[in-house]
């Protein structure tokens, strides 16, 4: 990563992986335990289908994350590969799917996520909140880290989050602040830093953001982006590779090294954050456990 002025991030020039972001196939008596129960009862897990590199590290830690309100999302961004389109009619059994299965899958500790559900007029927030209740209610020793989107931002629907207490709120700046309208089309950069203030402001215990590196971003604005959230009381942070899903998408300016993401982990936590998870194959779950205490 240079400090020299960044070049466009359009440049279809695609880089050979370092030998850093080879995986090992996940391994373990947990981790075929749960492998065999996701296959019987067809449990959908973003670990699975989202072919997670740390798949077997989280669920042989026992977490999982499993993703609601359907697969198919409202906005456009240029580095994920969630399909884009109408979503299809929300499944209001959807909370008790999701509570069966981290029931059979004896998850310790669960991480929701979702698709931005902009079709909605309350932005996907009233599942959001009737999920995590039914988590509760089946599995009340698990812990729980909800993944939001921004929901535009609007108050009330970030009110229903606060209001079911999540161990862990977390919501992902993705990406530094010149880069955002590209990388994360529909969504902003400071909207997102003002969902985050929000919750702190509003008394949640524990927020978490995440950032994605190789895009063209430059160690300076990197920093800055720590500064950013740090200022908005951020307790947590994971800094990762990006990856790119397909040809269509964004592609990989550079591949960040070891040496590189272990500095920014120490710029982090020399600004105060409670956790920083950086290196390669860190993704917005990793350790997720560890980031309630």
């Amino acid at each position: 990563m240079t400090t020299e002025t960044p070049s466009t991030i359009t440049t279809k020039v695609r880089q050979p992986k370092p030998k850093w972001l080879r995986v090992k196939l996940p391994t373990g008596k947990k981790y075929t335990e749960l492998r065999g129960l996701v296959d019987k009862y067809k449990l959908n897990t973003i670990c699975a289908s989202g072919s997670c590199p740390n798949m077997g590290e989280c669920w042989g830690e026992g977490t999982a994350t499993f993703m609601i309100l359907g697969n198919v999302c409202t906005r456009s961004c240029g580095f994920c590969g969630v399909k884009t389109g109408r979503p299809e009619t929300v499944d209001w059994d959807e909370p008790e799917k999701v509570s069966r299965s981290i029931k059979i899958m004896q998850i310790k500790h669960a991480v929701l996520t979702s698709v931005d559900r902009d079709d909605l007029k309350d932005m996907g927030s009233i599942m959001w909140s009737e999920t995590v209740k039914a988590v509760r209610r089946m599995n009340p020793e698990t812990t729980l880290e909800t993944l939001i989107p921004d929901f535009q931002g609007i108050e009330k629907h970030i009110d229903r989050i606060i209001d079911v207490a999540p161990e862990v709120v977390s919501h992902n700046i993705e990406t530094v602040k010149r880069l955002t309208r590209e990388v994360r089309i529909q969504a902003k950069y400071e909207r997102s830093l003002g969902v985050l203030k929000y919750l702190k402001q509003q008394g949640q215990r524990r927020t978490k953001s995440g950032i994605m590196l190789g895009l063209g971003e430059t160690r300076e604005e990197v920093i800055e982006t720590l500064h950013d959230l740090r200022a908005n009381d951020v307790d947590v942070v994971t800094i990762g590779q990006y990856l790119q899903p397909s040809k269509k998408h964004l592609p990989v300016k550079e591949f960040i090294t070891p040496d590189q993401f272990k500095e920014f982990e120490e710029i982090g936590l020399g600004l105060g954050f409670r956790h920083v998870e950086s290196s390669a194959l860190v993704r917005s779950s990793y350790k997720a456990q560890k980031h309630i205490n």
